[in-house]
């Protein structure tokens, strides 16, 4: 208590304020006693709920861990096999026309890259449900959530989410690899790179064209299967037919024992017929089958051979340098006479016209 005294008059007493802080109470010792007596009971009551969740959790994160290493490293080594696969027959000549090392490769790679993401993403998110249920956490609400979230980010990346999985479907379906010609529609080329969403191309004319897969509504791959090189050669009507194909085929035949187009004719090159008869042409469809990718060139060569075989032959294609003649065409005697005039004729109306007018008897 405090004693102050106001100028003029008695002197005031002051009285501090009750405290309610507990750290002022003064603990005595069989309270201590009490609360550590309680402390230990609780938390032998609980300690073993504890390990029990945590021995649950570690069991768990190790399964997820142990589950996810193996996996991935078996799909690591199935891609390995498939690689090493396509290698070894890479250097035969059947391997050479129906092997694509790179092709084979990037697709492998990205078919393993989809299927280690979605068994990371399978394993360690039913890890953590898991461990969040060993919590006693109620799930509903976050499944609840994430669904919701999901649907919200799949209408907003619709565009992402189709290209991603046409690209995984187009990768499982083999529709097309690195090294083909294809015509998507949209671009054509060659194909130089595939990706989950892009498609890398390379036109004629050596421009890159970058094509997302969602876009992709039709594709035509050039390079699949095998290929039909035609060739149409127009002679003039008045030419043998037999001997026309006497020649072709003797060109062709010549042709297909040497390399390399013994490789890249797959059939014997065939004379069809006659696909156009005209007044002044007629022409003739030359086939054959080829490996996929050499259409052009075999088209070329067979082009080249034929024109040497027909010349040679003295046939000439529609086209081509006229024949010349050892006689002289017979002058023609009119060729230096004018024509005839229509004032030749004193009646035609132009000589008419042209007769001046009488002149008039001024002495009448």
């Amino acid at each position: 208590m405090d004693c102050e005294r106001l100028p003029g008059g008695p002197p005031v007493l002051w009285s501090a304020p009750p405290t309610d802080d507990p750290r002022s109470v003064p603990v005595t010792l069989d309270e201590a006693a009490e609360k550590a007596t309680n402390a230990a009971g609780w938390v032998e009551q609980n300690w073993s709920t504890w390990l029990n969740t945590g021995l649950k959790i570690l069991l768990i994160l190790v399964v997820a861990l142990t589950l996810r290493m193996l996996v991935r490293k078996a799909l690591t080594k199935l891609i390995e096999r498939m690689n090493r696969s396509a290698q070894a027959v890479e250097g035969t000549a059947l391997g050479g026309l129906l092997v694509n090392a790179e092709r084979r490769r990037q697709r492998s790679e990205a078919i393993g890259s989809v299927l280690r993401s979605v068994a990371s993403f399978l394993i360690l998110g039913t890890a953590g449900l898991m461990v969040l249920g060993a919590f006693k956490i109620d799930l509903a609400p976050l499944l609840a959530s994430a669904g919701v979230a999901g649907v919200a980010i799949g209408f907003g990346a619709r565009n992402l989410v189709t290209d991603f999985l046409s690209g995984v479907f187009m990768i499982l379906e083999d529709q097309y690899g690195v090294g083909d010609s294809v015509d998507a529609g949209v671009a054509s080329g060659e194909v130089i790179e595939v990706g989950l969403r892009v498609t890398k191309l390379r036109g004629v004319d050596g421009e890159i064209w970058y094509v997302r897969n969602g876009e992709i509504k039709r594709i035509g791959n050039l390079s699949q299967g095998w290929a039909t090189a035609a060739v149409d050669v127009t002679v003039r009507p008045t030419e043998d037919l037999d001997r026309v194909r006497e020649v072709i085929t003797e060109a062709a035949e010549t042709m297909s024992k040497e390399e390399p187009w013994n490789e890249r004719l797959w059939g014997p090159v065939e004379v069809l017929g006659l696909t156009e008869v005209l007044l002044d042409s007629m022409t003739i469809r030359v086939s054959a089958k080829t490996m996929p990718g050499k259409k052009l060139g075999v088209e070329r060569e067979l082009r080249w051979r034929i024109k040497r075989a027909l010349d040679e032959a003295g046939i000439r294609i529609v086209g081509g340098i006229p024949p010349q003649s050892d006689e002289s065409a017979p002058t023609d005697p009119t060729a230096s006479m004018s024509a005839p005039s229509a004032f030749a004729s004193p009646a035609s109306p132009q000589s008419a016209a042209a007769t001046p007018l009488p002149k008039p008897d001024l002495t009448k």
